[in-house]
């Protein structure tokens, strides 16, 4: 039996009639590696993937067909078999985009347990990780390129005893660079794959569907990463809800120009699409960090006759940028988005240049993926997130004062905790102490996000519980930021908050105050603090030197009142550029009011008509509530 479906849902009695079927009948299979053969086995001769080589239209690519991909998902997990992984042991990734990133991710699932790595991460953080998970494989890029990520795994290999065998990938098929002169331990997949059989698995492995299928890393791509456990069984139906709820067809084709480390390129973006016999189109290695790619997009989608689009909220607003000059993408219909804030201008900005209405869903790594849906032909605005998965439920209960979830459901359009619960709920992280931390003591996982349930039945997001910085989707700790700076002898007390951006949603800023007698510049906080932050996405942009900070009647920094002065700085910033250029008195300058939490105010009461006119659509652009005051 493979996957086939119906209409997309429009109502939440739609839902209802997809629950009427029995979870155990609709979805039979236990394991990815059954989901894909059933896919395989119903759709052998279609194209599955094809990867680009360039990201010029019509420029050349690799197809494989959905015989092909299973035949190289038996040859993966048979020649994993063969190195001694079994269904409890872990195989990392270190690769980029591309064919083969597909067949380590489900041919280590049919073997074991796969464990996808941002390349991003420090060699001390993936030491941590791969440390963790005890992996015994690791799957990496084998050609020295700007990547460096061979040159990384070879590292890691010298300093993890457990970790026996890394198979290195050339991507165009060959040897791995220097192939005759590998340390020991270090081997060529390609070639290692060849000898292995491509019509089964040859450990004959019985799949239950609470059997774990991946490791995957949260936390942002800065923090202590935790390792967060999917079992086979969660994947399944994330894959199968969201098919059901957006009414997918074997006749798609779509652009996942997800990194396929993250969980929203694996499953959303992949698996789901591999479920129902999708073709999918894989943008380069770089996918959507390829210039080329965001530039030529609407021409790809021309070229490949694409369907579906999606991308976090940052690729869309660089698309938004990105003339159609007579492409023709009438072949799309829904277009989705997810991982960040949407700005409802965005939202608008896409709608009328491109007649695509965005929808949104929420998902996070602990959720494997997916939670709620807003299926396309909905129109529903910005912020509105869509319905749980079918057989999953959300709940909002009120928050306490220290921003935790109680116990106190509340009714419908009250904003409080989002809590969710459903079969795609992770297995826990490999630390049981954070697992617990995570949970309601009724066993619904707390998501950290506020919003509220509409009377339709559809949740809305306001806002974030916690103070994790999403830049482009990418989750950064600002304990992260906050350790590094509070480490220089001068500061006093510091933190790090989101300062609103037009393209990245948020980005890192930072304050301080110093403490008595020091002297310190701005740039020399700076510099010290990029030094001590390993990933790139998190140094922050700017660290502003206060002469007090100000904390809450029991003596907590109160960020909320940083978020007010972080914004007021963006929009000076943007004032400054639009003006200077028009050679206008200061005095006729749009005037910035700042104070406490209260949303900044722009007022341009004194300013021309014309200056207006030039700095409101930057103004606009930017995803915080603002309060404008028009000539």
């Amino acid at each position: 039996m493979h996957l086939t479906l119906s209409s997309p849902v429009q109502s939440l009695a739609d839902i209802h009639r997809i629950e009427a079927t029995p979870l155990a009948e609709a979805v039979p299979w236990t394991s990815t590696y059954n989901l894909i053969r059933a896919s395989a086995q119903a759709h052998a001769d279609r194209p599955a993937l094809t990867f680009l080589h360039t990201g010029q239209p019509g420029g050349a690519s690799t197809t494989w067909t959905y015989r092909s991909l299973l035949q190289g998902i038996h040859q993966t997990a048979n020649l994993l078999h063969q190195l001694g992984v079994g269904p409890e042991d872990a195989v990392g990734v270190l690769l980029p985009g591309g064919l083969a990133y597909h067949l380590a991710l489900w041919g280590s699932e049919a073997a074991g347990i796969v464990q996808p790595l941002n390349p991003l991460l420090s060699d001390e953080k993936l030491l941590s990780l791969l440390r963790a998970s005890q992996a015994k494989v690791l799957i990496a890029h084998g050609i020295e390129d700007d990547s460096q990520l061979r040159a990384k795994a070879l590292r890691l290999q010298t300093q993890l005893p457990s970790l026996k065998t890394v198979l290195l990938v050339n991507p165009g098929g060959g040897p791995p660079q220097e192939a005759d002169a590998l340390p020991a331990g270090a081997q060529d997949f390609h070639a290692l794959r060849a000898t292995q059989v491509t019509d089964h698995l040859i450990n004959q492995r019985v799949f239950q569907p609470e059997d774990i299928a991946a490791y995957f890393h949260t936390g942002g791509t800065t923090g202590a990463p935790k390792l967060a456990r999917h079992s086979h069984g969660a994947q399944v139906f994330t894959a199968w809800a969201n098919a059901s709820m957006q009414g997918f067809r074997a006749s798609d084709v779509t652009i996942n120009g997800y990194p396929l480390f993250h969980v929203a390129g694996v499953l959303p973006g992949a698996l789901c699409s591999l479920a129902v016999g999708m073709h999918v189109i894989i943008p380069t290695e770089a996918m959507f960090r390829n210039r080329d790619v965001v530039q030529n997009y609407w021409r790809l989608v021309a070229h490949h006759r694409c369907t579906l689009m999606s991308g976090v909220p940052t690729v869309l607003a660089a698309l938004a940028g990105v003339p159609l000059e007579g492409a023709d993408i009438s072949t799309l219909r829904a277009v989705r988005t997810g991982a960040a804030p949407l700005p409802p201008e965005l939202a608008q900005r896409f709608e009328q240049a491109f007649g695509l209405h965005i929808n949104e869903s929420l998902g996070m790594t602990e959720t494997v993926g997916l939670s709620t849906v807003a299926p396309p032909g909905l129109n529903a605005p910005a912020g509105c997130v869509g319905w749980p998965l079918p057989h999953a439920r959300v709940r909002i209960v009120a928050l306490s004062s220290d921003d935790q979830a109680t116990s106190h459901t509340l009714p419908a359009s009250e904003k409080g905790m989002v809590l969710y619960q459903g079969p795609n709920l992770f297995s826990g992280y490999l630390d049981a102490a954070e697992t617990a931390r995570s949970f309601t003591p009724d066993g619904w996982l707390i998501t950290g996000d506020v919003g509220f349930i509409d009377t339709q039945g559809r949740l809305h997001l306001s806002g974030r519980a916690k103070d994790l910085i999403i830049r482009g989707g990418h989750n950064i700790d600002p304990k992260v930021i906050e350790d590094a700076l509070g480490a220089h002898p001068a500061v006093a007390l510091c933190a790090a908050v989101g300062a609103p951006d037009a393209y990245a949603g948020e980005v890192p800023v930072a304050f301080a105050t110093l403490k008595p007698g020091s002297q310190v510049t701005e740039a020399e906080l700076l510099a010290f603090t990029a030094e001590r932050v390993d990933e790139g996405p998190a140094k922050p942009k700017s660290i502003t030197v206060l002469s007090a900070m100000p904390v809450t009647n029991v003596g907590k920094i109160y960020k909320p009142e940083l978020r007010t002065l972080a914004t007021a700085a963006v929009v000076q910033r943007l004032i400054q550029n639009a003006m200077a250029p028009l050679q206008l008195a200061p005095a006729q300058w749009p005037q910035v009011q700042a104070a406490g939490d209260a949303p900044v105010a722009v007022d341009a009461r004194d300013t021309p008509l014309a200056a207006w006119n030039t700095l409101k659509p930057l103004l606009d652009a930017l995803p915080v509530k603002l309060v404008l005051h028009a000539p």
